[in-house]
């Protein structure tokens, strides 16, 4: 399990070092690979490509996506909706505490009337400070 951890979040090049002097998406990629090295059914991610390069971020979101097709149940937060777009296949948009949408992507779009996610995460909480429309 360890090396096809290091080999899905390509991390051969630090796999035996300490992680002191780590940068931010190594200690990133340290971290999920500790929550997954004992093969869950169930992954819970909180902005997990927050603090990555680019080439790191698209090796974790296919990590994600092959977890997905393993049939693991993968749930994460993130603000970055090109990121939610291309990985989800239910969104909860969450406003003020309250939950305020539950749909798939194409429903959301539907749903709002607009045709990025971005633009209908907006038109969900209502306004800049997060309220329901």
């Amino acid at each position: 399990r360890r090396e096809a951890l290091i080999g899905a979040l390509d991390m051969a090049d630090i796999a035996d070092r300490r992680t002191e002097g780590f940068s931010q998406g190594q200690r990133v990629k340290t971290a999920i690979a500790r929550a997954l090295i004992h093969d869950p059914r169930n992954v819970i991610l909180d902005e997990p490509t927050n603090g990555l390069d680019v080439m790191a971020t698209r090796a974790l979101r296919e990590f994600m996506l092959n977890l997905k097709a393993e049939g693991r149940c993968v749930l994460f937060s993130s603000h970055i909706m090109q990121e939610v777009g291309a990985l989800c296949d239910r969104i909860v948009v969450i406003a003020r505490g309250r939950v305020v949408a539950d749909a798939t992507p194409d429903q959301l779009r539907a749903q709002t009337g607009e045709s990025n996610l971005e633009e209908a995460f907006v038109k969900l909480i209502g306004s800049e400070e997060g309220l329901a429309a």
